[in-house]
């Protein structure tokens, strides 16, 4: 499926999109605070080690999914929905 720019989208894929960007931050808090757990149980049952360093790795997919989010609110507040 072709990604569009959000000034392209039209009031009602907006809002799906806006609504579906909702659901997508909810799983990256819970990604983010998984892979935090288990780096914190790693670290404190062997020490550092590859666990403690997995939450990093996961850093940029929450961060492009966060400034599409933020494009999308734009969006919607220039619109006035």
């Amino acid at each position: 499926m072709e990604q569009k720019e959000p000034g392209a989208l039209t009031n009602e894929e907006l809002l799906q999109e806006i609504k579906k960007m909702k659901t997508t931050r909810i799983y990256d808090a819970g990604i983010i605070g998984f892979l935090i757990g288990v780096a914190f149980y790693g670290t404190v049952k062997g020490g550092f080690g590859i666990f403690t360093f997995i939450p990093l790795a996961y850093i940029p997919f929450a961060t492009k999914n966060n400034k599409k989010y933020t494009a999308l609110k734009e969006q919607l507040k220039e619109r006035g929905l």
